[in-house]
């Protein structure tokens, strides 16, 4: 007698094969089905532990075509050495991501007050910025920022989050914020006055940041008051810039903003 394959679904309706992937650990991937994205930390007999960029784990099974990598379907395997590993972090605290590509930039911005506020969020987030396709652009102040909003013009695909110098009620730069009222922007601030303060004092070894009286210039004044060369703020910022290592050298109240900007950004449902 002939023999027959006992499968007779047309070959049309046949899922096409994925590739597989051992799920070696700091692999980042995604779970469809809860859009859970997490680098493996644990890989046991049919399950993978996942740690998102927060570090929440969850424990998903290992099924075929069960995950995303790159925005494509993969298996995940059990590796051949399935230690557990816990994946190194970026300067932000977050997950890295081993020879990760930059990701092709999103339509979304932010935009910070000031080179010295850029030059301090691409430290210290610059590696997750890449991987989640944010590009950050500079203010040279937000007295404009409704208009530049407006010619940005946000939406559901492109959404811009603004972080903003001396956030406090009652400030210009409040009621300014304020009058930004579109949905698919988001402004934030942090209450310093400059960008300087929001590098922890202990980590540059000073006792705190200097009160500098109203109407002199900020950076001039913190400089003379702690000894440092008023004349080249610029090299002094440099020299600030250097100590600070990773999040844990800055204050929760600007930590606090930038994840929420981020994440407000990546959150516009591109693909």
């Amino acid at each position: 007698m002939r023999q027959y394959s006992p499968d007779l679904t047309p070959p049309w309706k046949k899922p096409k094969p994925v590739p597989e992937v051992p799920a070696d650990p700091g692999l980042v991937v995604e779970e469809p089905g809860t859009g859970f994205c997490g680098a493996v930390i644990r890989c046991e007999a049919g399950t993978v532990t996942l740690e998102d960029r927060f570090g929440k784990h969850r424990v998903f099974p290992l099924e075929p075509r069960g995950f995303l990598l790159e925005g494509k379907a993969v298996t995940l395997v059990r590796p051949s050495s399935a230690a557990p590993v816990r994946p190194t972090r970026t300067a932000s605290g977050s997950v890295a991501v081993p020879q990760a590509r930059a990701r092709v930039a999103r339509a979304g911005r932010i935009y910070v007050e000031g080179r010295h506020d850029a030059e301090l969020v691409e430290k210290v987030w610059g590696d997750d910025l890449r991987v989640e396709g944010v590009v950050v652009e500079y203010l040279e102040g937000v007295d404009d920022l409704p208009s530049i909003v407006a010619d940005f013009a946000p939406g559901p695909d492109a959404r811009l989050g603004v972080l903003v110098d001396h956030l406090v009620p009652g400030s210009k730069e409040w009621r300014i914020a304020e009058s930004v009222t579109s949905e698919h922007a988001l402004v934030v601030g942090h209450p310093y006055i400059d960008i300087w303060e929001a590098v922890k004092p202990s980590s540059l070894g000073i006792p705190g940041w200097p009160k500098v009286p109203r109407g002199q210039d900020w950076k001039t004044g913190v400089c003379r008051a702690l000894g440092w060369p008023s004349e080249n703020t610029g090299a002094v910022w440099q020299a600030i810039l250097g100590r600070v290592g990773s999040y844990k050298d800055l204050e929760p109240e600007l930590l606090g903003r930038v994840e929420e900007l981020i994440d407000f950004v990546t959150s516009s449902g591109e693909a």
